[in-house]
């Protein structure tokens, strides 16, 4: 079976040369050596033979290292007038190129080896016309082969280096030099785009709505695997020794097939199954696998361990991708279905790189697998936009939700507004009857139960009942006054006691000395306190009117600093002063006032201060 695709490889890529240079030297001078004579040392065995190329090192050496001198005769009919050209599709690990016995190029030490890899992009030799001859020319090509590099030697193709640049090696290098690093900068790109969406993207479905977003990580561990693995086709000279930097080339690719494939697990939403876990072992017995195949294929040179290993991981991969594509027919959505065509691409591809690079004899050929990572990017990038579409679709859901019940409890809370409000005022009305009915219950129907006390007495004067009778009428007045005093406007309030009782004190030939300065507003004394505060006065007054028998009644009003001073001050007879009415004690206090009361013949006092 191997001979028969060995066999089958080498056929079809002779034709599909022949197909690929046959426009491109009909009419020219291009010429294509396929035989040769090889001079082979390896492990001190030297020898010599003929053979067809391409050469295929670790096919015919069975991945020894060693060295390689190639004889290839050709012909001119005369002496070029231009400089010529060759194109070696694959040569190495080590080269040097001799013309007729001229060096023309040499990449790497042929003696030993220096670490270093130039098979891994085409090579364009300029040849000087000079050194073309008519008649029979030799080109010897020397090489030095690594274990496991893909040494050898394809055909080389000769002719005009206008012609073999233009139409053979430009395109070539732009594929596998070129295209190695715009994929390995891409592949970075979306690494670095998908490790920030992991560090600021919360999985909002998980059980604290603190945990980030796994799909982005091993987005983004995929695709920084990628970048360096492919980054190694531009890389002629690796910064390690052979053995470790294979070894870390295939750790690379191993990290992007198994970053991928959890990748796709968090994508078809197999992450939150307890499956997970014996997913995770599985993924990381095939890294470990990939990486321990590779360290025995290069140190034993014996390549079948890396290639057994990796037909093991297609075939794995390959049913777990079936698996995903029969969730994706039976659940699908635009992330699965587009994955899955990514995914079964990928997979067949690596299965024709695993025939055509680990299984024939083929040589010269490069894998495609790496061009897949294109379509992988802009599977992540289409992902990443569908998801912020939809994330962006349920914000504005959520936010035409939430105005809508924003909107309803704003009536909810404007009909309840309302309601307090009528209910507060009819509390405020029924509040205000109270006050009155118990201003006209203590003030005004006090003073009329005494008047009716003093008829049923039959001994009552009828100057003492008729001053009773004035006293209730004024009390009355001043509870009606009291409705429309503003809240802290004292000067309002000693105005109208002034208006009311001014006909008391003409009446009873008191003289009214009125000092009241300007006064400022006193904010923390509120409706009930001025109703207080009235009445307290009205009190102090009204003593002075029937007890006193006073011929002058001063009242005082200032500021006292921030404090609010008042003093009613009459010349009568005195009283003692620490019996003074309880009601005014009482009305002070209510009102948090300090009250002093100095009294003796001809001068008393009653001073306020309110702060």
């Amino acid at each position: 079976m191997q001979a028969w695709l060995r066999s089958g490889f080498r056929a079809g890529t002779a034709l599909l040369l022949w197909c690929a240079l046959a426009g491109a030297w009909a009419g020219s001078d291009l010429q294509v050596l396929n035989a040769a004579t090889v001079t082979t040392t390896v492990a001190g065995r030297t020898q010599t033979e003929a053979v067809d190329l391409p050469y295929h090192w670790d096919r015919h050496q069975a991945a020894q290292p060693g060295v390689a001198s190639f004889d290839l005769p050709f012909s001119l009919e005369r002496q070029p007038d231009v400089p010529w050209g060759i194109y070696l599709a694959r040569v190495g690990t080590s080269f040097s190129v001799e013309l007729n016995g001229e060096l023309v190029e040499a990449n790497g030490s042929l003696a030993y080896s220096d670490g270093g890899d130039y098979a891994k992009i085409p090579r364009f030799i300029a040849v000087p016309a000079r050194l073309l001859r008519p008649g029979d020319n030799l080109l010897r090509i020397r090489i030095r082969a690594d274990t496991g590099r893909r040494a050898g030697l394809s055909a080389p193709v000769l002719g005009p280096a206008s012609t073999v640049r233009a139409d053979l090696f430009a395109s070539a290098y732009a594929w596998r030099f070129s295209g190695s690093v715009l994929l390995a900068a891409f592949s970075l790109v979306v690494s670095v785009t998908a490790f920030a969406l992991w560090l600021t993207q919360l999985d909002t479905s998980a059980a604290d709505g603190r945990r980030r977003e796994g799909v982005y990580l091993w987005a983004a561990l995929a695709e920084f695997c990628w970048a360096l693995r492919v980054a190694d086709g531009a890389i002629a000279n690796p910064p390690l020794p052979w053995v470790a930097w294979g070894v870390l080339m295939t750790a690379c690719y191993s990290g992007w097939v198994v970053s991928a494939v959890l990748f796709c697990h968090h994508v078809a939403g197999w992450h939150r199954h307890a499956s997970v876990r014996w997913m995770r072992w599985a993924m990381a017995v095939m890294f470990v696998g990939a990486v321990s195949s590779t360290w025995l294929s290069l140190a034993r040179a014996e390549p079948q361990w890396l290639t057994g290993w990796l037909g093991f991981e297609i075939a794995g991969i390959a049913v777990y991708i079936g698996g995903f594509v029969l969730a994706t027919v039976l659940r699908p959505n635009i992330a699965r279905v587009l994955l899955s065509s990514v995914a079964v691409l990928t997979v067949l591809i690596g299965l024709r790189d695993w025939v055509v690079i680990r299984v024939s004899d083929s040589y010269g050929d490069t894998t495609w697998v790496r061009y897949t990572s294109v379509f992988f990017g802009i599977a992540l990038l289409t992902i990443v936009v569908t998801r912020f579409r939809t994330a962006s679709q349920q914000a504005r859901e959520l936010l035409a939700t939430l105005t809508a019940k924003v909107a309803d409890r704003e009536r909810e809370l404007a009909a309840t507004y309302g309601r307090l409000e009528r209910a507060a005022r009819e509390q405020a009305t029924a509040l205000e009857r109270q006050r009155i009915l118990r201003d006209m219950h203590d003030g005004v129907g006090s003073h009329i139960s005494a008047a009716i006390r003093q008829l049923q007495s039959g001994d009552a004067k009828p100057e003492e009942l008729l001053r009773t009778l004035r006293d209730s009428l004024d009390q009355l007045k001043l509870s009606i006054d009291s409705i429309q005093l503003p809240p802290g406007d004292v000067g309002a309030l000693l105005a109208a006691l002034r208006y009311r009782l001014g006909s008391r004190f003409a009446a009873s030939n008191i003289e009214l000395q009125w000092a009241v300065d300007e006064l400022s507003p006193v904010e923390r004394l509120d409706a009930q306190a001025m109703r207080q505060l009235q009445f307290l006065l009205f009190e102090a007054i009204s003593n002075v009117l029937q007890h006193a028998q006073a011929t002058v009644l001063r009242i005082e009003a200032a500021m006292a600093g921030p404090a609010l001073r008042l003093c009613v001050i009459d010349n009568g007879r005195g009283y003692d002063a620490s019996s003074m009415p309880r009601a005014i004690c009482e009305r002070a206090a209510a009102i948090g006032a300090w009250l002093a009361v100095e009294s003796r013949p001809g001068r008393t006092v009653v001073r306020l201060d309110i702060d």
